[in-house]
């Protein structure tokens, strides 16, 4: 059995994807990161032999979308994000699931990939299989991605700053520094601009995120 964790935060206007905001608004803005996350807890949910876990901050009761989000999140191990940082958060999702799955390997993934569909988190766990931890790099410079054969192995998340052009470079160096064989995983685009929705809807105009751009931009 693998732990597939998805690390979220709630889609309340004014809290989630504050920069998609600056152009359409809080609310459209929350709106696009429920669509987004519905997405991605059903292509979870859609891996076969996986138990899926939900890393989450914010109040889900106030979110867009909230009765959707919690009927997907149902049948998920759903626990609070904790730590300093995001950083910090990241590796304590990662100890969270050891202590809750002993032996289980993880493959993370955020809410911002939509477009990520089960034939690809499929093919991460198998290459997972094949790895200490496999790591798919993100078009901005981060990643997407982190499965980790031993979930403990995420302490080297403390040490590397998120959120820069550089992040994606620092989690491979540090997970390799900590003697991990590392496989990649294919380069995907997460949605933080417009640029990025449009980008990321052309790569799959079926998703919820697809349909409510749409609503959004007509």
């Amino acid at each position: 059995m693998t732990v597939l964790l998805v690390v979220a935060k709630a889609p309340v206007a004014g809290f989630a994807k504050t920069r998609l905001a600056a152009s359409v608004g809080a609310r459209a803005a929350a709106r696009l990161a429920a669509a987004a996350l519905l997405d991605t807890v059903d292509t979870a949910r859609a891996v076969p032999d996986t138990t899926v876990a939900c890393a989450l901050t914010g109040d889900l009761a106030e979110a867009e979308r909230a009765g959707e989000l919690a009927a997907a999140l149902r049948d998920c191990v759903v626990f609070p994000q904790r730590g300093v940082d995001f950083a910090d958060r990241l590796a304590n999702a990662h100890a969270e699931v050891a202590a809750r799955f002993p032996g289980a390997p993880v493959l993370q993934v955020g809410m911002d990939t939509p477009q990520a569909r089960p034939p690809l988190l499929t093919a991460a766990l198998a290459k997972l299989g094949e790895a200490d931890a496999v790591l798919g790099p993100a078009v901005d410079g981060g990643w997407w991605a982190l499965g980790l054969r031993h979930p403990t192995d995420a302490h080297v998340l403390r040490t590397v700053p998120m959120s820069q052009p550089d992040t994606g470079a620092r989690t491979l160096a540090a997970l390799r520094a900590n003697g991990l064989s590392v496989s990649p995983l294919p380069f995907l685009c997460d949605v933080d601009t417009m640029a990025d929705a449009a980008h990321v809807v052309a790569q799959d105009p079926t998703t919820r995120f697809a349909r409510a751009l749409a609503a959004v931009t007509s």
